[in-house]
């Protein structure tokens, strides 16, 4: 019994590290979020399918692999995209939580967009505007991290409420 509780407080833990790796990316968030799923599941607190695991995990594993191969910092020397994304990755999340678990999968995407085309609206995020390509990249560089760490997390969120 205790040994469950310890599970769920570790998870938590990861879980909560990985939301912090979305604002301060110096490593993959969405490792940790996964840690933090396969923890709260072996607690018996929440259930998780298979099919649920391989699906996160392969994502987990694509995310990790574009983060070592992605050049590290910003092309102007700027963070600040971070604070966008992950404010719009987690409002899509939390207002996707309320409508049902796959729509907050679309909701942290949806989010996650919105928080890039503001970020490039910004002075720091100029850079970006005229060329599309551009931007799909940094979103497979910045965004779809932040997408798969903060999905993981709702899911177990998800998981704790029902």
């Amino acid at each position: 019994m205790i040994g469950q509780y310890l599970l769920l407080i570790l998870g938590l833990l990861c879980l909560l590290l990985a939301l912090a790796l979305v604002f301060v990316p110096r490593w993959p968030a969405a490792v940790p979020a996964y840690v933090g799923l396969v923890l709260m599941h072996c607690s018996y607190f929440i259930a998780v399918l298979t099919s649920t695991f391989v699906f996160w995990g392969v994502m987990t594993l694509m995310v990790a692999l574009i983060w070592w191969f992605s050049p590290k910092g910003e092309p102007d020397g700027h963070a600040s995209s971070n604070i966008y994304i992950a404010g719009g990755t987690m409002a899509g999340c939390l207002l996707g939580i309320i409508v049902g678990a796959r729509i907050m999968v679309l909701g942290t995407v949806i989010g996650a967009l919105v928080g890039l085309l503001a970020y490039s609206r910004t002075p720091d995020g100029r850079w970006m505007q005229p060329s599309p390509v551009m931007m799909a990249r940094y979103f497979a560089a910045k965004c779809l991290p932040a997408i798969v760490a903060v999905a993981i997390t709702g899911v177990a969120i998800e998981g704790l409420l029902l």
